[in-house]
């Protein structure tokens, strides 16, 4: 597919994704000059004619997340002052998410936030994949398209034909999630129960179905500091269950996270390329690349029809 009026860009956030996602549409990454002052100050040039384009802008707002998120904006304001026709934000990670709601006095609703300054910027659509709460997509006035890895972590999982696998969701929270890759696997699912002491502290209290003898398939949004799944994982261990498998869309990794990820009792770690993964790592991180779905979304968008099928389970 070639839209003459179709233009793609990447943020520093993920150049190899973005250029997978124009390799997949058939089109050139744009040129965009993107440049540091000596005061931090952020500085963006598209190197060609925007006029009249569709304009795409790819950028993940993982580490650094306030450098990134300025940077699309600033992406943004030019796309729009060279009178884009449309600038669509492909955000395959959607940052401050897990601040969408208030859960004690005077905290704020940052996910909320980050909306409003993206459209006020002049976004007119956002692509993300797998929001830590769907909920999110009402915090935007334009339109969103919510996508889902869990196709593309359920096949994989099918393809390694599993021996006697559990789904494991690590909290309530992600229990459709786990739900529904169960049924897909066609096996049983489980729930831990965890308390948080603290932010990025967890406590596994009780185990809800049978996991003793089974292989744990621990399905999550995003990896983060590591703690909580390595905790599910010994949870797990010490309840009679082998080596688990964990999955997520998102690969944050923040700290030594990776290190801590590389354990004995995990057999391997599925994430998708939303979040470049650093080229220091374990051999038991399998990567799978969303940009053949985020392609398609794109095509879609520009020529029109239906993508059901690529967001019906985008409400888990």
């Amino acid at each position: 597919m070639h839209h003459q009026q179709l233009r793609i860009f990447s943020g520093s956030s993920n150049p190899e994704l973005a250029a997978a996602v124009a390799q997949r549409i058939g089109a050139p990454l744009g040129q965009i000059k993107l440049t540091r002052f000596k005061s931090g100050e952020i500085y963006v040039h598209y190197e060609e004619s925007i006029r009249n384009c569709d304009v795409f802008l790819v950028q993940s707002l993982a580490h650094p997340i306030n450098e990134l998120f300025v940077e699309l904006l600033v992406m943004i304001d030019a796309a729009k002052r060279a009178s884009a026709r449309t600038v669509n934000i492909i955000v395959p990670y959607y940052g401050y998410a897990r601040q969408e709601r208030k859960s004690a006095p005077r905290e704020p609703i940052s996910a909320k936030m980050v909306a409003d300054v993206l459209t006020t910027a002049g976004a007119t659509r956002v692509i993300t994949v797998d929001l830590h709460a769907a909920a999110i997509q009402g915090f935007f006035n334009i339109p969103v398209d919510h996508l889902t890895a869990l196709d593309l972590i359920s096949g994989y999982l099918k393809r390694k034909q599993i021996e006697n696998p559990v789904v494991v969701s690590p909290d309530a929270g992600r229990a459709s999630m786990a739900e529904k890759l169960a049924s897909r696997l066609d096996s049983p699912f489980a729930i831990m129960i965890k308390k948080r002491p603290a932010h990025n502290e967890s406590v596994i209290t009780h185990v809800i179905g049978d996991v003793e003898g089974r292989t744990p398939v621990i399905i999550e949004d995003l990896i983060d500091t590591g703690t909580t799944i390595v905790n599910v994982v010994e949870g797990l261990k010490e309840r009679g269950a082998h080596n688990s498998i964990v999955c997520a869309t998102h690969g944050l990794f923040s700290g030594d996270a990776l290190e801590r990820m590389d354990h004995p009792s995990i057999d391997e770690v599925v994430i998708t390329d939303t979040i470049a993964l650093p080229e220091e790592h374990s051999s038991r991180f399998k990567v799978l690349s969303v940009a053949p779905m985020l392609a398609e979304a794109t095509r879609i968008i520009l020529e029109g029809g239906s993508i059901d099928k690529l967001v019906r389970d985008a409400g888990i």
